[in-house]
């Protein structure tokens, strides 16, 4: 029996897997609202209580860089120790990966049916792999091909410079400095929060009028960026509508850097909880591959990239469970 955990600054999911000879078939799991605790320690705990059946190995997907067995969350204010997990678990094997090293386990995983391509002049390759997330915040990864087999490499490339591609985005840049300090990092447009910042920023320049029906729920929610994403897609609200049009774009710029950084020729796989409720966005205005192929010289390259995006949303605690499955062997 192993367990598996995706902890992220929003929720932390976890799950019971037991492995056989036909592969990992998950038995139980259960959903937990990270702010409500505090510790990683007290929720393993929690859902360990009324279970007698021993655990092998123990991995866990965590939102932060992982080093030496300890992470700090970005998102959290926890810090998730590998030894004090061994006491809590009372398994001797357990490993914290970075989310997106789990994640990019569990997309390798994926059926062919478990994916949307949204490059349509995709040329299949091997090589490696670049791995981009967008939800409470921005995951990257890099899969490394070595020739035989993919090595998940961890990276905080989400919090490096967003950079303009054009006069809207240099004033949304300006907007966000005078808002979070001198530095912007992508995470702050490409996430949950991100969607709710450019859509304040447009419409504070009147780039369209606001709706008084989608301004009445702004007012009231608990998830701006949901209710943005409803609006947008189910009721075509011109200004929603140009928000995602705008976040798709600057997301397929970033997922476009990270493949000229890793020379990723065999795709980008685009994991995360945001790409699968907006995928008419992604789809239908082309803005994604747009900004994806805005490389200058590199174009060309980019336009015969595979770019899919994974329908899965489990698929960083299916990579957890992927490890500590490895640790038996």
């Amino acid at each position: 029996m192993l367990l598996a955990g995706d902890v992220g600054g929003t929720k932390t999911i976890l799950a019971q897997y037991e492995k056989s000879t036909e592969g990992l078939e998950r038995v139980r799991e259960r959903l937990f609202p990270s702010a409500d605790y505090a510790s990683l320690d007290e929720i393993v705990t929690e859902f360990l209580s009324d279970q007698s059946v021993p655990l092998e190995a123990a991995c866990f997907g965590v939102a932060g860089p992982v080093f030496d067995g300890t992470s700090r969350i970005t998102n959290l204010p926890w810090v998730i120790d590998e030894r004090s997990l061994v006491a809590s678990t009372g398994v001797q094997r357990v490993k914290l990966l970075n989310d997106l090293q789990a994640m990019s386990l569990g997309l390798l995983r994926l059926g062919p049916e478990e994916w949307l391509e949204l490059n349509p002049n995709a040329e299949p390759a091997t090589g490696n792999r670049a791995v981009i997330a967008a939800g409470t915040g921005l995951g990257e990864a890099i899969l490394y091909w070595d020739g035989l087999n993919y090595h998940p490499l961890a990276t905080e490339g989400g919090h490096t410079d967003f950079a303009p591609s054009d006069e809207l985005e240099e004033g949304l840049l300006r907007h966000l400095r005078a808002r979070f300090g001198g530095h912007v990092s992508y995470e702050r447009i490409l996430s949950g929060a991100g969607i709710a910042c450019l859509y304040e920023y447009l419409r504070e320049i009147e780039h369209l009028p606001e709706s008084p029906e989608l301004a009445r729920v702004l007012k009231v929610t608990d998830d701006p960026a949901r209710e943005i994403s409803f609006h947008a897609l189910e009721h075509n609200d011109p200004l929603a509508r140009a928000t995602l049009r705008r976040f798709a774009r600057i997301y397929g710029a970033e997922a476009g850097n990270l493949v000229l950084k890793c020379l990723s020729r065999g795709g980008v796989l685009i994991g995360g909880g945001i790409a699968p409720k907006i995928l008419n966005a992604l789809v239908e205005d082309a803005q994604f591959m747009e900004g994806f192929c805005a490389k200058g010289r590199f174009a060309e390259f980019l336009r015969h990239i595979p770019v899919r995006v994974a329908l899965n949303p489990n698929t960083a605690l299916l990579g957890a469970a992927d490890y500590a499955a490895r640790c038996l062997l």
